[in-house]
């Protein structure tokens, strides 16, 4: 079983600009999300003896994980396969300027793999996959994952065998949890945290 997680609402997440490779902090509703995940997946997983805590080596994914660990009980792993797209040249850049500036781009959709200097859907495909391949099989597989809204929809993209199209398709909450299991995935809610 693998329980995944997308990292808490950062301060870029909140300005509408591309994180990618950069960093940003979470934001106070990021925090609620954070330790919203972490009381969930305590109940969720219960004795955590087995379970294995592993992040994305961003801050904003280690800082989720840090909280997730506090309540679970569990120490924090980091692997770099986890971590989020890169777009390059456009890290750290406003959507909604990018939107404006390549229209015809953003109108295709699937944009994310379109910046300069980015990284490709195959070289994320292939490091998940990578990462995937190397757990235990089902039902010893006890794991949790914090990661990003690009690399999360990757995993689960990769381990439900989806196509690209279906896998950009996917919702990446940042106030819920996936349940990864017998090759089907399930949508947890953790809190109900509101936009305030």
């Amino acid at each position: 079983m693998i329980y995944l997680a997308r990292h808490g609402e950062t301060a870029f997440n909140a300005e509408g600009r591309m994180q990618g490779h950069l960093d940003s902090p979470l934001t106070e509703r990021g925090r609620a999300q954070a330790q919203a995940m972490g009381e969930r997946l305590a109940e969720l997983i219960g004795d955590p003896s087995g379970w294995r805590l592993i992040s994305s080596p961003l801050g904003r994914a280690q800082a989720t994980a840090r909280a997730i660990a506090a309540r679970v009980g569990i120490m924090t792993e980091i692997d770099h396969r986890l971590i989020e797209v890169s777009f390059g040249a456009w890290d750290g850049r406003l959507r909604a300027e990018l939107a404006r500036e390549n229209p015809d781009t953003f109108a295709r959709g699937q944009w994310q793999f379109a910046a300069p200097d980015g990284e490709s859907y195959e070289a994320v495909e292939g490091r998940v996959a990578d990462w995937l391949a190397e757990l235990p099989p089902e039902p010893e597989r006890k794991i949790v994952i914090v990661c990003h809204g690009g690399s999360g929809r990757v995993v689960r993209g990769a381990y439900l065998g989806l196509s690209r199209a279906e896998t950009w398709a996917q919702d990446v909450p940042q106030d819920a949890v996936y349940r990864l299991l017998n090759g089907s995935s399930e949508r947890i809610d953790c809190s109900s945290v509101a936009a305030e």
